[in-house]
């Protein structure tokens, strides 16, 4: 029988929050994105961004990766280096983040032990290192709207076989959210509620809205 005594209000051990986890962006460049057949490569970019804002706002350590980058698959999207205008892009030749030894003594310097991943393609360069950091004891959410594969059964297949493997699929405003999680967290307010507004569709025009409606302290 559950003792609710011993409740109290605080996250759970398995909540995403700026202190314990680290956002790592995998391969998105423009030859990975005109192979990309799963969903609206414009939607896709509008998600990496957003999370990256997200990641930005409360300070989130953040780990850039391309593949092949002068020799096949271009710079990472200008979106992602905008936000990050100083922070070293770690290019590789293995598919695999995993088995990149900067890539991962990266990842190691975070502290963290929840990586968020998002990348492409998720049938391979997102579910590769995903498997790998989880069979060494990390925890791993997978942003599937910020991730696309080569087409729609091989992004579904790829996050069916990374949820198998122990990954959690969450999307970036949920990702957003769980970080700020509370309105009430001032500090962060007014630019979680920006990034909505950019990058939140629908939901940012409601945003826009009831602040203009109702007042600027209109919450999500």
């Amino acid at each position: 029988m559950t003792d609710f005594s011993q409740v109290t209000a605080a996250p759970g051990p398995d909540l995403l929050t700026p202190d314990n986890c680290a956002v790592l962006f995998v391969d998105h460049q423009p030859q990975m994105f005109f192979g990309t057949g799963s969903g609206d490569r414009t939607a896709i970019i509008n998600a990496a961004t957003g999370l990256a804002k997200a990641a930005k706002v409360f300070d989130v350590p953040v780990v850039l990766s391309t593949v092949a980058a002068e020799s096949f698959s271009g710079p990472i999207m200008p979106q992602l280096s905008a936000v990050f205008p100083d922070q070293k892009v770690i290019d590789r030749t293995s598919m695999n983040a995993w088995e990149d030894v900067p890539f991962v003594e990266a990842v190691k310097a975070t502290g963290r032990r929840k990586l968020v991943i998002a990348g492409l393609w998720t049938e391979v360069c997102v579910v590769l290192p995903a498997l790998s950091a989880i069979a060494q004891g990390y925890e791993v959410y997978v942003v599937t709207d910020a991730s696309g594969g080569v087409s729609p059964q091989a992004h579904e297949h790829a996050v069916q076989r990374m949820v198998q493997g122990g990954a959690i699929p969450v999307t970036w405003v949920q990702v957003l959210l769980e970080l700020q999680r509370d309105w009430a967290r001032t500090e962060t307010y007014v630019p979680v509620t920006e990034v909505v507004k950019e990058h939140g569709g629908a939901y940012g025009l409601g945003l826009v809205y009831a602040q203009a409606v109702i007042g600027e302290h209109a919450a999500g």
